[in-house]
């Protein structure tokens, strides 16, 4: 057990014949106390420092150690966001091919249909021409025939008459 001051105050040396200068170990005994009451009060102060920085370090310790953990959490989130994006990315590329290859395929089948209906309305508009060109040619054929020619010759006798039938044509 280490010494205190008060130990080094009350020691007691035995007298001896010729012993050393009673007031000179006194006064240096007195200095002793001093120094030694002081390097206690530092050695406790020291120690309550070292408490105190002990405390800060354990406080920074925790912060760093929550600081850690945040990194780590706002890394695998980051890591979860990166991926739910590619995810979705993905997800939004093959919607889009899908919508795609669906507009691409109406559009053929659009096109498909709208040249059939072309290629019918052709077939329509030959037959029509054929038949207009057909109508046309039978009323040419009715108007450059004879028949027109005998009707001019016939001559209309005075008064008709209406409740009667009429005549029969001579030719």
């Amino acid at each position: 057990m280490p010494l205190t001051p008060l130990d080094i105050h009350n020691k007691e040396f035995t007298r001896g014949f010729r012993g050393y200068d009673e007031d000179e170990v006194n006064e240096f005994l007195d200095q002793v106390i001093k120094d030694y009451e002081m390097v206690i009060r530092e050695k406790k102060e020291l120690k309550e420092k070292l408490d105190q920085q002990s405390e800060k370090l354990g406080h920074f310790t925790n912060i760093e150690t929550t600081l850690n953990k945040s990194i780590l959490i706002a890394q695998e989130t980051a890591e979860e966001v990166k991926s739910n994006a590619t995810k979705e990315s993905k997800l939004i590329i093959k919607e889009a091919e899908k919508n795609a290859d669906r507009i691409i395929n109406e559009a053929l089948h659009k096109s498909r249909r709208i040249t059939i209906e072309v290629e019918e309305l052709k077939k329509q508009a030959k037959v029509f021409r054929t038949r207009l060109k057909m109508l046309v040619e039978a009323q040419l054929e009715m108007v450059q025939s004879d028949d027109w020619d005998g009707l001019f010759d016939i001559e209309i006798s005075g008064e008709l008459d209406y409740d009667k039938e009429p005549a029969e044509n001579n030719s």
